[in-house]
């Protein structure tokens, strides 16, 4: 992780402490959250009028009053207009090891999970000091063998399908979405048997390939956020906002084949345009050496 000078970063407290299993092999772990929404805008909500935070309230509709936070009971509709109250207690007696392990219950090539319909939330596991041994093993052991270990898990309120592998020296584990809530692509006016000429795919090859690089995480930065602290900024001080810049005029390309030739030819001006950067800053560097 990169941190700005001076920062310090410092673990939060883990949210669940348990066993994670496989085979006879089991292994005291804790549970933190692997990601943070540092970089989203957050907005109040005001009223018009006196410009000042508007509350939501929990209301009961049938007494007609507010009811305090502390008062709420939790309940299931098992049919219409009428509910089971269910509490902390009777949630925790549900009988499922996943409440209280992470039972794995097999291995899967990593390549057999389609993770961008499946994957949801990552947790960091920590092993506990007594269990170094059996957490190294097994973070070795899926690092050999590229497999990926998949098992369930309750977490508030929910059983949830998750995946174990290892990442950057840790081991993670992903929430994943269940087989039925993912929809299926039928429904969809995806059109068949498009026909594509042998020279427009070498051409989009050829742009694929000048487009090629490799995925630096540090290179791409939340602009929107910066963007809407300088405008909250520019309005404390009433300074003057500074608007948008107009999109780049798009030439009118008549077919696809023109369209693939444009793109390659941008994408030539800005290699071209890149070495020479390049090439300036080695030589300034090297005439700073001299």
């Amino acid at each position: 992780m990169n941190f700005a000078a001076g920062e310090v970063w410092v673990m939060p407290r883990s949210i669940w402490k348990g066993v994670m299993s496989f085979g006879m092999v089991a292994i005291p772990v804790r549970l933190y959250l692997a990601t943070e929404s540092s970089s989203k805008v957050s907005f109040n909500l005001l009223c018009p009028e006196h410009r000042s935070r508007i509350k939501n309230k929990r209301w009961c509709v049938e007494g007609d009053h507010e009811v305090a936070w502390g008062d709420v009971v939790r309940g299931y509709e098992y049919e219409k207009g009428s509910y089971v109250e269910l509490d902390d207690d009777d949630l925790a007696k549900l009988p499922l090891r996943s409440s209280k392990a992470i039972d794995i219950a097999g291995f899967i090539k990593d390549e057999e999970l389609p993770g961008e319909l499946y994957y949801q939330s990552a947790y960091y596991l920590e092993p506990e000091k007594s269990a170094e041994k059996p957490y190294a093993l097994l973070k070795k052991t899926l690092d050999k063998t590229g497999r990926v270990a998949i098992a369930k898990f309750a977490l508030r309120d929910r059983e949830r399908l998750v995946s174990v592998r290892p990442h950057d020296g840790a081991l993670v584990m992903n929430t994943l979405h269940w087989p039925d809530e993912i929809r299926a692509t039928e429904d969809l006016d995806i059109p068949e048997d498009v026909k594509v000429s042998p020279a427009e795919l070498k051409m989009a090859e050829n742009l694929v390939n000048m487009m090629a690089t490799e995925f630096d995480p540090s290179e791409f930065k939340d602009e929107y956020k910066q963007a809407v602290l300088k405008l909250v900024e520019a309005k404390v001080e009433k300074r003057q906002i500074i608007e948008a810049p107009e999109p780049e005029a798009e030439t009118t390309v008549v077919d696809l084949m023109s369209a693939l030739k444009a793109s390659v030819e941008k994408a030539k001006k800005g290699e071209t345009k890149t070495r020479r950067a390049v090439a300036s800053s080695s030589r300034t560097a090297r005439k700073k050496a001299s």
